[in-house]
């Protein structure tokens, strides 16, 4: 966030995010990316020990009674480090405490909820599946109802997070004669224990070091009193999470990619082409400029979606506003890294700086938590609806009546 649209208190949490980046070592990048580290346990337990992770929720349960601004702001520091930091902070702190504050009971918060802010739990949202991402009603795995626990059996794929999870968010299927999809699945809390097993842990293009596995359940006995919201009541849980999984998502995306900008400004000014340094080149300067305008507008978008969903908007307004922040930012970003390798030339595409590791780290924004696509379909059905409710209160006029032909009705054929 820029620092004109934040208040002094907002600020001044965003300035102990910058501490937090500033502490990380050097190695513990190079390591995740190589592979070397599984995952960034150190990281999450000093954020959980500043008291930086779930700043928006209240005190009592670990967080800091700030707001979205707030957490966004935090979430472009985090993602400055690496995509795949903030992705690990984000997961647990802004997705699977998130389901549990708004929808799970005391006993849950308790217990899962206080402890993964404070950095000594870590925990994993599991969604996707080998058959389906996109498709939320479509999941296969099972909780068979035992009268005073559930038996769940299935299995669960690109789960960042999961080789150290402490605890997973899982969907499952609860009553599979549901007459509607919507009454057919429920959420539960599911302990790594007896059943659970984290089989493969996947070698990734970039975001590497987040424990990124498949998850596969046989068995495994869950206590009813781990049930986040109602049985049978995944899709309230589901779509409240849509706003921290995509929102969030938006803003580390922000922060990841302006490394890459910083380093290639830094470059153009010192290298040299042709008896003065590229930067005087309009076809090196432009696309600085390009991926600078388009950083700023990605975080205006962050702000107005975050005072969008602050404020208490209409769901469906949020649904696309949310949306909409998902797929231009993760996208525009994607360029901004595009543009900082192409005027590096061929040095970008080395290890010697670190834009082809942004580069690499970035292709998954605009995949994970909802595609570019599954946006733009979200996008498209909130803006046709709220165009045919809305239009008439609206508008000051009616524009299509400000055309020089209007008497010539006949011309307007539509079927």
């Amino acid at each position: 966030m820029l620092d004109h649209m934040l208040t002094d208190k907002q600020r001044a949490v965003r300035d102990e995010a910058r501490e937090l980046v500033r502490w990380v070592p050097r190695q513990m990048i190079l390591d995740m990316d190589a592979n070397k580290l599984e995952f960034p346990t150190e990281f999450l337990q000093e954020a959980g020990r500043r008291n930086l992770m779930g700043c928006r929720y209240p005190k009592q349960w670990g967080g800091r009674d700030m707001d979205w601004v707030t957490t966004c702001a935090v979430m472009e520091e985090m993602g400055s480090l690496g995509y795949i930091f903030a992705c690990t902070f984000g997961v647990g702190a802004e997705l699977v405490c998130d389901a549990i504050l708004q929808h799970g009971s005391d006993y849950l918060k308790e217990k899962y909820v206080k402890p993964l802010l404070a950095g000594k739990m870590f925990a994993a949202e599991c969604l996707t599946e080998p058959r389906g991402g996109s498709d939320f009603f479509g999941t296969n795995t099972t909780a068979q109802d035992k009268g005073d626990h559930f038996i769940v059996n299935g299995e669960k794929r690109f789960i960042v997070g999961a080789t150290k999870a402490d605890y997973f968010l899982v969907y499952a299927r609860t009553d599979p004669n549901a007459a509607s999809p919507h009454k057919a699945l429920s959420c539960l809390i599911v302990d790594k224990g007896p059943g659970v097993e984290v089989p493969y842990a996947y070698d990734l293009m970039g975001c590497r070091g987040g424990g990124a596995a498949r998850v596969v359940f046989k068995d495994v006995k869950v206590p009813k009193e781990n049930v986040v919201g109602q049985i049978n009541g995944a899709y309230p849980v589901f779509n409240t999470l849509m706003i921290p999984e995509r929102l969030g998502t938006a803003a580390m995306t922000i922060g990841a990619a302006r490394p890459a900008l910083d380093v290639a400004t830094g470059y153009t000014t010192r290298r040299k082409a042709f008896g003065m340094t590229v930067n005087n080149f309009q076809g090196v300067s432009f696309q600085v400029a390009e991926a600078a305008m388009l950083l700023d507008v990605c975080r205006a978008i962050a702000y107005s979606t975050c005072r969008a969903v602050e404020t208490g908007q209409d769901e469906a307004f949020i649904r696309r506003q949310v949306s909409q922040a998902k797929k231009f930012i993760t996208e525009s970003c994607q360029k901004v890294a595009h543009n900082a390798m192409q005027v590096m030339g061929g040095i970008g595409y080395t290890t010697i700086y670190p834009v082809e590791r942004i580069f690499r780290d970035l292709r998954l924004a605009s995949i994970w938590t909802g595609t570019s696509e599954i946006m733009s379909a979200i996008i498209s059905h909130e803006w046709y609806k709220e165009y045919a409710k809305k239009r008439a209160p609206n508008l000051a006029r009616n524009y299509e009546e400000d055309a020089a032909g209007l008497e010539h009705p006949e011309e307007k054929v539509y079927e």
